[in-house]
């Protein structure tokens, strides 16, 4: 049975492969693509906070490239390491903070009280996201589920600071990345509520 988690995987890997390949005859490691991830995820946060948010949706839609490389770097190559999985989930979340970050400042220079509302309930609710399947994963329960993870925020958000100069396009697509996340967080709960009552 053909599931959502899957489909992910299979487009990452072919996403990747010729960039793996690439990289794979080089000196670069997998932590230090990680890092750089950050940094492009920096880059996008000063841009949204600065007014810039059609460059910094380019520049979310790179980092967010970067974000599945290292993973395929380190697997293609037998560099896999509990602290580089560790480090890849540490440094994701930062960079996802300093990109909502970037949206707080951006909405509270427009004055938009909605603007910050909404960004703060993304954060929360990404964050929870995130969260549940660590928690998950380290009680040993199985957590790859859910109709909204990081790779799909990541490219509504890229589209929606693309489309910022549509009247309130930004906005309403983040709106719906809060929504689609708060429904991921309930069908994570309910995923691994269902394996505790069957164990």
């Amino acid at each position: 049975m053909t599931t959502l988690a899957s489909v992910r995987k299979n487009l990452a890997f072919y996403l990747t492969q010729p960039v793996v390949r690439l990289l794979a005859g080089t000196g670069i490691t997998p932590n230090t693509i990680t890092w750089f991830g950050l940094l492009i995820a920096i880059g996008a946060g000063v841009l949204i906070a600065t007014e810039h948010p059609f460059a910094a949706g380019f520049v979310v839609l790179v980092g967010g490239f970067f974000d599945i490389i290292d993973g395929a770097l380190a697997r293609g190559t037998g560099r896999t390491t509990r602290f580089g999985a560790i480090l890849d989930s540490t440094l994701d979340r930062a960079g996802e903070a300093v990109v909502l970050l970037g949206l707080l400042i951006y909405y509270t220079r427009e004055q938009s009280t909605a603007g910050v509302v909404v960004v703060g309930f993304v954060w929360l609710t990404s964050l929870l996201v995130s969260y549940i399947r660590a928690r998950a994963e380290a009680a040993d329960l199985d957590c790859e589920v859910g109709l909204f993870t990081r790779a799909e925020r990541v490219v509504l958000l890229a589209l929606g600071l693309l489309l910022s100069q549509v009247g309130e396009a930004l906005l309403i697509i983040l709106s719906v990345i809060a929504a689609l996340s708060f429904i991921t967080v309930i069908q994570r709960l309910r995923h691994v509520w269902r394996q505790t009552k069957m164990g």
